[in-house]
């Protein structure tokens, strides 16, 4: 995987496939899309929160950057966290079941961990997208686990 740009939550550009960056000095590059020419200005740059400000053609565009383990977790559907009412859990993808950190009766709010997940030799930690009370731990701990099988019921 190669990275992706996100520039103001309204275009995706793939690093590799769709754009071609010519450093020029300066902070500035020559950019290539789709045969057009462009002069980018990075204005600024967090890397830790991977962002920065890019300016192109007199206009300034906010840029997400997608590492490879961000397009992961996306595709995952990880990174969606939600605060309602959690309902059952199932396995976000495919793994061994390193931990089961809940227990029958227990009351979760958002973001508590629930269980460790091992896939791909990544440890992930499964957290609650909403608040409840486990109802049953469906899986133990070392099992092996399917994407989508049932893991822990909520009541």
């Amino acid at each position: 995987m190669s990275l992706k740009f996100n520039i103001d939550e309204t275009f995706e550009f793939d690093q590799l496939k769709d754009l071609e960056w010519i450093p020029l000095g300066n902070n500035k590059f020559h950019c290539l899309k789709n045969g057009k020419k462009y002069i980018a200005e990075v204005k600024s740059i967090d890397p830790n929160g991977k962002q920065m400000e890019i300016r192109i053609a007199g206009h300034n565009y906010q840029v997400k950057i997608k590492e490879a383990l961000d397009q992961l977790i996306e595709a995952m559907g990880l990174n969606q966290i939600s605060a309602g009412k959690l309902s059952s859990v199932h396995a976000p993808m495919p793994g061994m079941v390193l931990d089961v950190l809940v227990k029958p009766g227990q009351t979760i709010e958002p973001g508590a961990d629930l269980l460790i997940l091992e896939a791909m030799k990544m440890e992930n930690v499964i957290q609650a997208d909403g608040s409840g009370v486990v109802a049953s731990v469906i899986i133990e701990k070392g099992a092996a686990v399917d994407k989508g099988q049932l893991l822990i019921e909520m009541e």
